[in-house]
């Protein structure tokens, strides 16, 4: 039971080539309930450059305050950062954090149907942070929770026909004390339920399909293990006790292991740098249930979940993965970063970092629906103007409205994986307007290029390039290259 050493570049190529994983799943497709303990997570952030003459405690200046959703509310984030469909069941309190709370899951994408419970606290943490150190938390909470049970119970089987999966989110804050009554009607109604656990009373999570707690959570419950074998063998005692098909186990460093009656299957962990542990389990869990709603193999659904739980843990305070993130991770190597596919933020951010090293960075944009010869021939040229090349690719939805119903061939997560895949390409954005000029605009790279017969004052977005000293280029497409083409010579021989 010891912790694995950081992964090597070789067993990183051994676990891609074990689970075949060529794309994301469309997780979109998953339709997913998320119940348990909502919370707001507060940070208060400064310097501390001095002790207080009051007592022998440090003064932080505070500079900056942040919220962001925690507990079973940041589960329902991490799915719908994944592009998974979520409704969220909680309770809150008739208050400003309420509001709060569910105004930053809904601008997120995150349905809401909470018990509001007058004269309930909302549940806040605060943390004070100083030099991107956590000095302490202060928690703001009425526990155990008292509301209306049966009115979330109501939500709950209104919801349950139009669902996969069940995720109950227990940080043992009171909303899931009659968990035993829920998981049958979610059984009955035939939901694959995951219980996020807590305390040491894992009768109360009987029947489930999954459990995912972490080792200090299981050894709590099944006693201390004097190695690996005891370990699973107090697990499948564990499952059997309980009728529950399947343990999650995390274990921190030394990854995961999935242990059922019959077999089990261990992952190490692939992160590189662990700065917080905070919300690590909620991506966990959140990733495990688009996995399970899309029916993936649970050692599948595992690995991306490990892949998850690596990432998150490299970032500060409570945190989601995106689908960008987790492309990355899936395809390149999780200790290198600098290339692939990436989110709008973090492109803003390696840009800004390329720029500082004196590299000039070039920047295109496409549907790329069926990669060709001459898109090709066309993107090294392009990079053959700086040191670094950006393709921005136009989501779905954007290229069905300019190319018509039929469009795109290819989903964008797989035209994405194969530009990313291009030697010559260096990072992958996606963006959701018919043109990139909004894109353009903030990015700023140093070089438009564009193919075609162009002006550079009609390429959408040069302007504002152009007005902070960047460039637009016109390259000219191959000859005989088009998508166009391509289709109609294959519907030509149907």
């Amino acid at each position: 039971m010891h912790a694995n050493l950081p992964l090597s570049r070789a067993d990183f190529l051994k676990l891609k080539e074990r689970f075949m994983l060529a794309t994301l799943p469309e997780f979109s497709q998953a339709k997913i309930i998320v119940i348990g303990d909502v919370m707001l997570d507060r940070y208060w952030s400064g310097q501390a450059a001095r002790i207080s003459p009051e007592a022998p405690v440090p003064v932080v200046r505070v500079h900056n305050s942040e919220d962001r959703v925690g507990g079973a509310a940041n589960v329902a984030l991490n799915i719908a950062h994944l592009g998974g469909q979520v409704t969220l069941l909680g309770v809150v309190g008739d208050d400003a954090e309420g509001e709060e709370l569910k105004r930053l899951l809904q601008a997120q994408g995150v349905e809401c149907l909470f018990v509001v419970q007058p004269g309930l606290r909302t549940i806040c943490k605060l943390r004070i942070m100083a030099q991107h150190q956590q000095l302490i938390r202060v928690d703001f909470e009425d526990l155990p929770l008292q509301f209306d049970r049966s009115l979330l119970q109501a939500h709950l089987q209104q919801l349950l026909p139009e669902h996969d999966v069940l995720v109950f989110s227990d940080y043992g804050k009171g909303t899931l004390t009659d968990v035993a009554s829920l998981i049958p009607l979610a059984k009955q109604a035939g939901l694959q339920v995951l219980v996020d656990p807590k305390g040491t009373d894992f009768q109360r999570y009987a029947h489930a399909d999954v459990i995912t707690p972490n080792l200090g959570e299981l050894l709590a419950v099944v006693g201390s293990c004097a190695d690996e074998s005891a370990l699973l063998a107090r697990g499948r005692k564990l499952l059997a006790d309980q009728q529950i098909a399947t343990l999650l186990l995390t274990r921190g460093e030394a990854g995961m292991t999935l242990i059922q009656p019959d077999r089990h299957e261990s992952l190490p962990a692939q992160a590189k740098d662990v700065f917080d542990v905070t919300g690590a389990g909620d991506t966990v869990i959140a990733v495990m249930s688009l996995g399970m709603a899309l029916n993936l193999p649970l050692p599948e659904s595992m690995y991306l979940a490990n892949l998850a739980g690596g990432i998150v843990v490299g970032k500060l305070g409570t945190s989601t993965v995106s689908k960008e993130e987790l492309t990355r991770a899936l395809h390149g190597d999780p200790n290198d970063a600098q290339y692939g596919i990436v989110s709008e933020d973090e492109l803003a951010c390696l840009i800004e970092h390329a720029k500082a090293g004196g590299e000039r960075v070039i920047m295109t944009n496409g549907c790329f629906d069926l990669l060709h010869a001459g898109h090709v021939s066309y993107l090294q040229q392009a990079k053959a103007l700086g040191e670094r090349l950006i393709v921005a690719v136009n989501a779905d939805a954007s290229v069905q409205r300019l190319k018509g119903e039929t469009r795109p061939i290819n989903g964008l997560q797989q035209r994405m994986t194969v530009l990313a895949a291009l030697a010559c390409v260096d990072w992958v954005v996606a963006f959701e307007e018919d043109t990139p000029e909004r894109l353009y605009c903030r990015l700023l790279p140093d070089v438009i290029v564009k193919g075609g017969d162009y002006s550079p004052d009609q390429v959408a977005g040069g302007d504002c390039v152009i007005k902070a000293g960047g460039a637009v280029k016109i390259l000219h497409f191959v000859e005989g290259h088009s998508t166009t083409s391509m289709i109609n010579k294959a519907r030509g021989s149907e």
